[in-house]
């Protein structure tokens, strides 16, 4: 079993091992340029929405994504804390000592800015940052990581003397959902974002010039030239050929348009004009062509953790109840572990294991599964009765023999009772594995919380929630069946 497991962990990393991998970041934009990425290059894999900065930076330092498209004043900022607008060169000097460096500028601007509706702007009068501080009222919903960044809220209420209290935490996607339903006043975009006509929304002059510039470029690992040559030749072809109104309108074919993010880049360079916003349709969107691919990378998340949990959780519950004196530190310590939010679990093991993807998953969905398995093993043996221990030692049994031919039979109810309550519960939190880039149908939920999109979010919920009903549905049967052969042993 072990072996097994060690096995499916590594196929994902031995499958991808000679080939570029492009990541980028949870919103739009960043999807569509890293598909756009991987058909310049000529292929390789594109591991899509995996967070935000800090994540995916740590993803290139730990080698797991050998190039993102990133924006310059992001990376001054945030990577290497220069201030001003400092040239590419100047960045590369900075980057170098990391092993990273930056090239390509791809020929757009994408900035942030705050924006209210036209209407309320023109009943405030407002114009600039500096005219928010006469409206402490005014309700801002704004990103999480525009809340945490140095170039992001706390700057900028600095910089304006802003008297606003802190803002709620939102979605990008959500944000505008949002606004235009006047629940906020208040929310900070992207300058090439798609839905700043659609929901008339007006951004504000930033008159102190608090924002760098953000032109997008790529952040590389220094080595992808001499790893992939030919690929980064083809992707040097992209330097400038993509300004603010064709960035725009691939942004608006997926946010607007009903297309994949695949799609949407497909449609780079050709004259197709501005489409028409439509919405996606339901079906379709659930047997779309990522449909297996997904449902692999599901089922290799909750049945290799859940395998792993077995092998090592019915030996544990076994020695909570053969060594009274270790009970509580067995029992405790699962249950504190299951006691750890899921996204900080990831963000703890990523940062352990110097990785993303599917190897922190896996280890994170283990550990979610050894309560259920180790506390129902521990409470099935203790349930076995003392007249058949005692039937047992008369009949000559060892230790091992009344284990394996009394005990364990008699307990086995109530220990598929907690490996079926492991396997419901992994197949929900495998959603969140798409998080940190490990795929399976949590894919579909990131990428429908990035264009709030409720056909993409049910595409990926539906599946996770039917694949916990037959989970749920095979182990029952498997339960009625030991059921019946426990009640045949008494």
């Amino acid at each position: 079993m072990v072996r097994l497991f060690a096995f499916l962990l590594a196929l994902p990393f031995a499958a991808g091992a000679e080939t570029l991998k492009v990541g980028s970041k949870r919103f739009t934009e960043s999807y569509i340029l890293g598909e756009l990425l991987v058909r310049t290059a000529g292929g390789g894999e594109h591991r899509q929405g995996l967070g935000n900065t800090g994540i995916v930076f740590a993803a290139l330092k730990a080698g797991s994504i050998d190039l993102y498209p990133e924006y310059t004043g992001t990376i001054a900022k945030e990577i290497v804390k220069l201030e001003g607008n400092p040239t590419l060169a100047e960045l590369n000097r900075a980057l170098a000592p990391q092993g990273f460096g930056v090239a390509v500028p791809l020929g757009f601007h994408n900035g942030y800015a705050l924006a209210l509706r036209e209407e309320r702007v023109q009943a405030l009068g407002l114009r600039t940052l500096a005219d928010l501080a006469k409206h402490p009222d005014l309700e801002l919903g704004l990103t999480q990581e525009f809340l945490g960044r140095a170039d992001g809220w706390p700057g900028l209420k600095a910089a304006y003397n802003l008297p606003h209290a802190a803002p709620q935490g939102l979605d990008h996607g959500l944000a505008y959902e949002a606004i235009g339903a006047g629940r906020i006043d208040v929310m900070d975009i992207y300058t090439t974002d798609a839905k700043i006509e659609r929901y008339k929304l007006v951004a504000l002059e930033d008159d102190r010039k608090f924002f760098p510039r953000y032109d997008a470029v790529l952040l590389y690992r220094l080595d992808v030239p001499r790893r992939f040559p030919e690929a980064w030749a083809r992707l040097q072809k992209l330097e400038g050929r993509i300004n603010e109104k064709e960035m725009i309108r691939l942004n608006a074919a997926a946010e607007l348009g009903g297309k994949s993010f695949a799609e949407a880049a497909a449609l780079f360079d050709s004259k197709t004009p501005a489409v028409k916003p439509s919405e996606r349709k339901f079906l379709p969107t659930l047997f779309g062509p990522d449909f297996w691919r997904l449902t692999g990378q599901h089922l290799l998340l909750v049945l290799a953790s859940l395998a792993a949990s077995v092998a090592v959780g019915i030996p544990l519950g076994i020695l909570a109840h053969k060594v009274p004196a270790l009970s509580q530190a067995v029992l405790g310590t699962v249950g504190v572990i299951q006691t750890i939010p899921s996204l900080a679990l990831f963000a703890f093991l990523i940062a352990i294991m110097g990785t993303i993807g599917t190897a922190p998953a896996l280890v994170a969905l283990f550990l979610y599964a050894l309560l259920p398995i180790v506390r129902n093993t521990h409470a099935g043996l203790e349930a076995v009765g003392k007249g058949m221990r005692h039937a047992s030692l008369a009949l000559g049994l060892q230790a091992g023999e009344r284990l394996k031919l009394i005990e364990l039979p008699l307990a086995m109810p109530s220990i598929l009772a907690g490996i079926k309550t492991s396997a419901v519960i992994n197949v929900g939190t495998a959603t969140i594995a798409a998080f940190v880039g490990a795929g399976g149908y949590g894919e579909r939920i990131v990428s429908g919380l990035a264009l709030n999109d409720n056909a993409t979010l049910l595409a990926g919920a539906v599946p996770a929630a039917a694949l916990a009903l037959l989970v749920q549905g095979a182990f029952e049967m498997g339960e009625r069946r030991f059921g019946w052969m426990a009640r045949a042993q008494r």
